[in-house]
């Protein structure tokens, strides 16, 4: 091989490498949407500005959805991306929720207060972190613990129904304190959560699906902040509730198990 031709090599190797260190623009547009619209329910939450705070969030949400999805459909997931897009969920669903929910009720308890935002701030980190390491081998049919942006939605659809039904702190600030906890708690918790990822949006549904999604899709319209609390504190709520019901049918069939025994040693 000639000198030149060696140089030439050289070039395609040094352009590959780096095509691989470059950044996809696509997927990455849509996570900084994410960490806008994260960042901006601090500053809307610091402004008194609650309404405007909660449906940060909820858009911070749904950035948070399409950026993974673009990525997987145009082939361009990287390490970098999954990093970009953790960072983004901290603030999104970390900080932003932490921060709102004080400065609309919270800071009605002093010290206490702000001591719980932070407890929810540390599991919401505690929470994303583990999802992470955990990616390659957990059920991707189940979350383990309650995912934090549905964690956010509880505590963002809480303040913006709170404001929409002109609660005072007052009012608020203990079942801010009690729920802000027990969502904490849920984060970090082993309770299983259906993720939905192994539905098929690509396949064939029935009719009455599509006038289900449509029917929900009017719901949201009349009453956003309703609709949007009721459905994320049932999620967050399902996954005690089925853990529950999975420990009774295992006691049930440990139960018949022993009066089978005993059945055949008579």
């Amino acid at each position: 091989m000639s000198l030149a031709d060696d140089q030439s090599a050289a070039e395609q190797g040094a352009r590959t490498a780096k095509r691989r260190r470059g950044i996809y623009l696509l997927p990455n547009l849509f996570t900084t949407a994410g960490l806008f619209a994260g960042f901006y329910a601090i500053v809307a939450g610091m402004q008194g500005r609650f309404e405007a705070a909660a449906v940060a969030v909820f858009v911070a949400m749904l950035m948070d959805g399409i950026d993974g999805r673009i990525a997987r459909l145009t082939r361009t997931e990287s390490d970098f991306g999954k990093e970009y897009d953790s960072l983004s969920d901290m603030v999104s669903f970390g900080l932003a929720p932490a921060l709102v929910i004080y400065s609309w009720s919270l800071s009605q308890l002093g010290k206490v207060g702000w001591l719980v935002a932070f407890v929810y701030a540390a599991c919401a980190a505690l929470r994303l972190a583990r999802f992470n390491t955990q990616q390659g081998s957990a059920d991707k049919r189940y979350f383990k613990g309650l995912a934090s942006p549905a964690a956010a939605a509880v505590i963002a659809g809480m303040v913006w129904l709170g404001h929409d039904l002109s609660l005072t702190a007052s009012l608020t600030k203990f079942p801010a304190f009690i729920i802000t906890l027990a969502v904490s708690a849920l984060m970090v918790s082993n309770i299983r959560y259906y993720s939905f990822k192994d539905l098929n949006l690509k396949g064939e549904v029935r009719f009455v699906t599509v006038l289900a999604v449509m029917l929900i899709f009017v719901l949201i319209a009349i009453a956003p902040p309703q609709v949007l609390f009721a459905v994320f504190f049932l999620y967050a709520v399902s996954g005690p509730g089925m853990a529950v019901l999975w420990f009774c049918k295992k006691q049930q069939a440990k139960k018949k198990e022993q009066e089978r025994l005993r059945d055949t040693l008579k």
